[in-house]
């Protein structure tokens, strides 16, 4: 059995995270697989898989980094893992992609049938 996590990964609400990326005032990146990330992606989100996570490439251009995936849980692994490596970290999205759209925040998608990107 495991104890409580000392020091969870800081979580920002959708709207938090939407409103600091329109503003540019944050790296936003999607630790999700590339089948899903060109699925369906929030605009401005930098792909960069947890499967292949190497928290020293990350790329920032000088903004703290927030951490998205689908549901909140990988991006909290992501956070995690970039903190242990020693790179300054922000946040992650709660809840993830799911917590975004829920929130009915605009996401691109690929119309699987012709290929179409499409904001929605």
């Amino acid at each position: 059995m495991t104890g409580p996590v000392e020091n969870p990964a800081p979580a920002e609400t959708p709207g938090d995270v939407h409103r600091a990326l329109e503003r540019g005032e944050i790296c936003l990146i999607d630790v999700r697989e590339p089948g899903e990330f060109a699925q369906q992606r929030i605009s401005g989100a930098l792909l960069f898989p947890l499967s292949t996570f190497n928290a020293r490439f990350l790329p920032t251009g000088g903004r703290p980094i927030v951490f998205c995936c689908g549901t909140g849980k990988r991006s909290a692994a992501a956070f995690e893992m970039a903190r242990r490596d020693g790179v300054a970290v922000r946040s992650h999205l709660d809840g993830g992609l799911l917590a975004w759209r829920g929130a009915r925040l605009p996401v691109f998608e690929t119309d699987p049938t012709t290929g179409a990107i499409r904001c929605v």
